[in-house]
């Protein structure tokens, strides 16, 4: 079974992609489970079900970022999926923290970002797009050709080796090489492991303490004077 898990900021055209690809692959007789990972509101999976006759679930993130939720939940994921007789299982993560990636060994790691975002967009997404194996662009109808360059070039700056794709996810064009690179995904492994290393910084606003000011917590603390920055692997 292959392991697909694509990620990236909010309205970049995430399930659009998916879609596509879930069309791609059925048409080529390959049984697709799909998850998504939400914080708090999602009916893509009920929409995915209903379109396309595939087993769907989602997860409410809450209080976990919904990066590290879909570390927690991913094992009872493939079983699921494995029980589905599925030979694609499609994780959608909404990706919001920026410090993290959600991406594993052996599996395949899509970034979807929207041209209209701005031409500095990859310099901003960290480690989301620099572990990436595809970042697939989308929107590129409604920028010019010179935005598209720029945009572009932003992103072989932070992850070289990442394959660009871009696509207009509302019409499926531009999919067909991403669901050529799910076909040639590595094949799942009993255990996985995430892709890189997670920041290890964990503050008392984490677990809860309300106070204003860094003098009043413990732990890792950042004053205003003090701009460290964190770019992932």
């Amino acid at each position: 079974m292959k392991v697909v898990i694509c990620a990236g900021p909010a309205t970049a055209g995430k399930t659009a992609v998916l879609r596509h690809v879930t069309r791609g692959l059925l048409a080529r007789s390959q049984p697709v489970s799909y998850l998504k990972i939400d914080v708090q509101y999602a009916l893509e999976d009920e929409e995915l079900a209903r379109e396309f006759g595939i087993p769907t679930r989602k997860v409410y993130s809450g209080e976990l970022c919904p990066d590290h939720c879909s570390v927690m939940v991913l094992g009872d994921a493939l079983r699921w999926a494995e029980v589905n007789r599925s030979a694609v299982l499609l994780v959608e993560t909404a990706g919001l923290c920026l410090r993290c990636a959600p991406y594993v060994d052996h599996g395949l790691g899509i970034v979807v970002m929207e041209a209209t975002s701005g031409i500095n967009l990859p310099l901003k997404v960290g480690p989301l797009l620099s572990l990436a194996d595809i970042a697939v662009v989308t929107k590129i109808d409604r920028v010019s050709q010179a935005e598209r360059e720029v945009f572009r070039a932003r992103i072989q700056d932070v992850a070289p080796r990442v394959q660009v794709r871009e696509a207009n996810a509302l019409h499926g064009i531009g999919i067909e090489p991403i669901v050529e690179a799910v076909l040639n995904a590595p094949d799942a492994q009993p255990q996985m492991q995430l892709r890189g290393n997670p920041p290890v910084g964990t503050c008392t606003i984490c677990v809860g303490k309300k106070d204003v000011g860094w003098q009043a917590h413990f732990g890792v603390v950042r004053p205003l004077e003090n701009q460290t920055f964190y770019r992932g692997e």
